[in-house]
């Protein structure tokens, strides 16, 4: 299984400075996981004093990161 991330969420990574770690972290060992639309998760994790919400999908073995944010900014 891999990780991939769409051009939205390297964006909006970028923009939000959450690094790729802290994704693949956050998908990982989740705080908090729910479902969402179409088959989507959210996944939910604070990490450094910050709660990050990433947005991910199953595409056959892969996972797809489809965004990130940091909740409460």
């Amino acid at each position: 299984m891999s990780i991939r991330f769409s051009r939205h969420a390297q964006r909006q990574m970028k923009w939000r400075k959450i690094a790729e770690t802290e994704a693949e972290a956050t998908i990982a060992e989740p705080d908090m996981l729910r479902d969402t639309i179409k088959e989507r998760k959210n996944a939910f994790k604070t990490l450094g004093g910050r709660l990050v919400k990433v947005t991910y999908c199953r595409e056959g073995e892969d996972i797809v990161v489809v965004t990130a944010v940091i909740k409460g900014e």
